[in-house]
């Protein structure tokens, strides 16, 4: 297993927003998580994950971040490949 930080992003209180990342292998099991680097004791994050089809072997992955805390976090994105 392959793990590693795909990007970094923060967020202002309660908003939501999208990041994309392209060009993995479609024979990748990718997990995607996200974790923040600005503890505060309680759930700070949650998110989704969308796959577009580039073509027949590569993929985009959609990540819809959201804080779910009144003040500004940052966190990491997070991927681990499987297989």
């Amino acid at each position: 297993m392959t793990t590693g930080v795909q990007f970094t992003g923060s967020l202002t209180a309660n908003q939501t927003h999208q990041w994309f990342t392209f060009n993995w292998p479609a024979t990748w099991h990718v997990v995607w998580y996200m974790v923040p680097t600005s503890p505060q004791g309680v759930p700070e994050v949650s998110w989704s994950v969308a796959v577009e089809r580039q073509d027949a072997t590569y993929c985009t992955y959609w990540l819809t971040v959201t804080n779910l805390t009144a003040t500004p976090v940052t966190f990491e994105g997070r991927y681990a490949i499987l297989a």
